[in-house]
């Protein structure tokens, strides 16, 4: 597919694009995967910057990030061209191939031109986006990079497109909380669902494939998307430890924390316990966060502002939402991981406590950090079942309700 000409230096954007595969490529390298021939392929052949619409400069459009095309009346991102690595992530997921149907949950028009790309002429694409802004938005780009066979459509996707619509795989690019039944409902045999879902405030992007009825998963990774509207939107609790949002904790699901039973309790000393567990300055704790997300009673995330973690307030691992649990007057978080042997040699992972009991809550969380250890690092397999599926009928594991949805989290490899 030819794209139509731009007032932009074609040259330039050629060397930008080159540039922008060769990052995603050595990025997926470094996250164990592979960049397909068939997707670095489509990512040469897009011009990204005709997705941008004014809202990036040339640069800024071949940078490894999102670009924000909408904000709602607080400024917040409602609409965006995701990052390219993770959009190539997830087509790589989706195992997307020539020939393939495959819907995409979330326009911005970029993606939907690479998986037109990837699945050819045979081929169909289908984006779906609630907003009639974004998706005329998405039809004008999509015009002028020359795609005028991809179907865009404005409607809620919690719903089925039309009875009997079926799709190889569907691409799932706004943050989801559950998994509808129309998404089950719309896949082929065989057909594979990638959706960035949250479970206990923590987004991975899960692989979903198609088993006699029920969705089971074949791998995630960790990602970040901006949050599903419509009637598939779902809103968690945040609460205030200190004043003005400095310190916060954010549930999810679940029975609301009793906030003002930890009234102060960062003021009192801290406790810290150290586990011996390592792990390397460049490698990902995701598969720990979630273990401790199924097995720590009273779980939550913690939240911070950069100055209370540099002056030591608290000594969180990550301010967007550390692991951490609320036991009464209590509170317990993973702590910063500490270096062993230098800066860039491996870090011990431990668990901060503050409270009248901030040593035991500390220990408790520990713990868990030693059992992740101790049953091999094993990572996490998801099984979707639709609501109202009977206990009897659940496979062993941790059991989350969402509202279409009952949700398992096992680990299937732990010693």
């Amino acid at each position: 597919m030819t794209p139509t000409a731009s007032m932009t230096d074609h040259g330039q954007a050629d060397e930008l694009r080159v540039a922008m595969v060769d990052g995603i490529a050595g990025r997926h390298e470094a996250l164990g995967l592979v960049l397909s021939a068939d997707v670095r392929r489509a990512l040469l052949a897009v011009p990204r910057h005709l997705f941008a619409e004014g809202d990036a400069d040339l640069e800024g459009a071949y940078a490894d990030q999102a670009i924000v095309t909408k904000r709602d009346e607080r400024g917040v991102s409602v609409s965006s061209v995701s990052a390219p690595w993770l959009q190539a992530m997830m087509i790589g997921q989706a195992g997307a191939g020539p020939g393939m149907r495959v819907m995409e949950v979330g326009s911005g028009g970029y993606n939907a031109a690479l998986l037109r790309e990837i699945v050819g002429d045979g081929g169909q694409v289908t984006t779906v986006d609630i907003d009639s802004e974004v998706t005329g938005r998405a039809r004008r780009c999509l015009a002028a990079a020359g795609y005028d066979d991809i179907e865009v459509v404005c409607a809620d996707a919690e719903f089925a497109l039309a009875p009997g619509r079926r799709f190889d795989a569907i691409i799932v690019t706004a943050g989801a909380w559950d998994i509808p039944a129309a998404w089950p409902s719309q896949l082929g045999a065989g057909g594979r669902l990638v959706v960035p879902l949250r479970t206990r405030g923590m987004t991975r992007s899960w692989v979903l494939e198609q088993r006699d009825g029920t969705l089971v998963s074949t791998g995630h990774l960790m990602c970040g998307f901006v949050p599903m509207r419509g009637a598939g939107e779902h809103r968690g609790a945040s609460a205030p430890l200190l004043g003005d949002g400095v310190v916060g904790l954010w549930q999810d699901e679940g029975d609301a924390i009793a906030v003002e039973e930890l009234a102060g309790v960062l003021d009192g000393p801290r406790a810290e316990m150290w586990t011996g567990v390592t792990i390397g300055v460049n490698a990902s704790s995701a598969d720990l966060d979630l273990w401790l997300a199924t097995t720590l009673p009273g779980f939550c995330l913690m939240t911070a502002r950069q100055e209370v973690i540099d002056d030591g307030t608290v000594n969180l691992s990550w301010r967007y939402g550390t692991p951490a649990l609320a036991d009464g007057p209590n509170l317990a978080y993973r702590a910063r991981p500490r270096p062993v042997d230098g800066p860039e040699g491996p870090h011990e992972f431990g668990a901060a406590g503050h409270g009248p009991d901030a040593a035991r809550v500390a220990r408790v969380l520990a713990e868990q950090i030693s059992a992740w250890d101790g049953a091999g690092r094993p990572s996490p397999r998801l099984t979707v079942l639709p609501a109202g599926t009977s206990d009897a009928d659940l496979p062993a594991g941790f059991v989350l309700d969402k509202r279409h949805a009952r949700l398992v989290i096992s680990w299937p490899t732990a010693r």
